[in-house]
């Protein structure tokens, strides 16, 4: 761990949730942050934790935005190399793109170059927990996971399990599925800051066998997450009815098999039906906006508004490589864009607590990660607000903070992140961003 530090900045502080209280009321600006052993010791006054730490280290950020690092809830790490891939919509992109492309993650070494590949890009963009689906290969998992023990990250993953409408090299069956899930529960889960996350791809790729045996293994391993996509596109909501008739919508292949739970993630949730909206309310589970990727992939426009109205936990995720950005910068500013079409314009401090607390909240991480606060993990990022001549000439005429940040959400990029720390411990940008593929 490193030794005692003070951070100084504009430390930003989220008290509340702004969908529940006046969004400028939802957080507080400190000068200064104490991080001791890798926690939040305090926050303050410069002097006030001089006073209370006169051996710490001072790291002068001054005209920079301290944020939580931001918490990217629903990404395919697998995916990497394929991000912005032209031209198709879901069921053909994985066709053509994906499933070709998780074939590879058979390969140890191949799994190990792009686990590492990812966590740069990521890092580099100022997020320091993600929840990522892995591949059917054990090996995908493995190597994900020890390469974020490595850096010693929070992170959440699950082998993707699935026993149909795939590659037969992709295909697990229900029973190994079960095995190797639990074997990996039993190998990863708690392990230093590492979750495991139950995984079955969506329903249309697993059998109602396979979703019962998951289902079984949830059931025995309830502090697990799990995982899953929801009613992301037309077209594959047809297909889940075609695949399941008895079903009452696609929410109820899930919860049929024992798959919907308060530690649910339902990534996309597009197109709900009013029993689903109100079954994912009354269980407590979350779902994951995941704007880009909606957008990119032409799945259609998620309804923040009416999913907060409907009383539903709602994370903010890139979806990479569905979604066409490793940012979360760039995720909150198409979250906006996209809740500007259906007539709701969401504070900037709405945006920026999806991005860190609204998404660890979603993880079941809100006693760790994605606020500022004595005893939080020390996870944090250093946003300059003046990145670019474009966003510095806006950001001078701002009248309070948010204002300050808002033109950094809607335009601002990896150049905006200044400094990473991991548990207190300063990552080396220059290497994260510089990296030769």
């Amino acid at each position: 761990m490193a030794g005692a530090q003070i951070i100084t900045g504009h430390v930003l502080c989220f008290i509340a949730s702004p969908f529940e209280v006046p969004a400028a009321e939802s957080a507080r600006i400190e000068e200064a942050a104490l991080v001791r052993d890798g926690s939040v010791a305090d926050v303050g006054t410069l002097d006030s934790l001089r006073q209370a730490a006169p051996e710490a280290e001072i790291h002068r950020f001054d005209k920079h935005l301290i944020s939580p690092g931001f918490v990217d809830a629903h990404v395919h790490y697998p995916q990497t190399a394929i991000i912005a891939s032209w031209g198709k919509r879901l069921l053909d992109w994985l066709e053509q793109y994906t499933f070709p492309e998780e074939m590879k993650f058979h390969d140890p070494d191949y799994a190990r170059q792009i686990a590492a590949r990812y966590f740069d890009l990521t890092l580099a963009n100022g997020t320091t927990t993600v929840a990522s689906f892995c591949t059917s290969h054990s090996a995908s998992l493995e190597a994900f996971f020890a390469e974020a023990q490595m850096r010693g990250l929070r992170a959440v993953a699950g082998k993707t399990c699935m026993d149909r409408g795939a590659p037969t090299e992709l295909c697990d069956t229900a029973q190994s599925a079960y095995d190797d899930s639990k074997a990996l529960i039993e190998r990863w889960h708690g392990t230093d800051r590492l979750s495991y996350a139950i995984t079955p791809r969506f329903s249309p790729t697993s059998t109602p066998e396979q979703l019962e045996s998951i289902g079984t293994l949830w059931a025995e391993h309830p502090d697990c997450l799990m995982q899953t996509h929801l009613s992301e596109q037309t077209e594959e909501i047809q297909k889940v009815v075609s695949l399941f008739p008895e079903a009452r919508d696609y929410l109820d292949t899930y919860e049929a098999h024992g798959l919907l739970g308060a530690r649910g993630l339902y990534g996309h949730a597009i197109h709900l039906e009013p029993r689903e909206r109100a079954r994912l309310a009354e269980v407590g589970a979350s779902v994951i906006h995941c704007p880009t990727s909606n957008t990119f992939i032409g799945s259609g426009l998620f309804d923040l508004a009416a999913r907060v109205a409907d009383g539903i936990s709602v994370g903010l995720a890139t979806d990479t490589g569905g979604g066409s950005s490793f940012s979360m910068l760039r995720t909150m500013a198409a979250a906006y864009e996209i809740a500007q079409l259906s007539g709701a314009a969401v504070h900037p401090a709405q945006l920026w607590w999806l991005a860190t607390a609204g998404s660890s909240r979603a993880l079941h991480m809100s006693d760790k990660i994605g606020t500022i606060a004595p005893g939080m993990e020390a996870d944090l990022v250093a946003i300059d607000l003046d990145s670019t001549p474009g966003i510095s000439q806006r950001s001078a005429r701002a009248e309070d903070i948010w204002e300050a940040v808002f033109p950094t959400i809607m335009m601002g990029d990896d150049r905006a992140v200044k400094a990473v720390w991991v548990e207190g411990k300063r990552i080396e940008m220059d290497a994260c961003k510089t990296q030769n593929f």
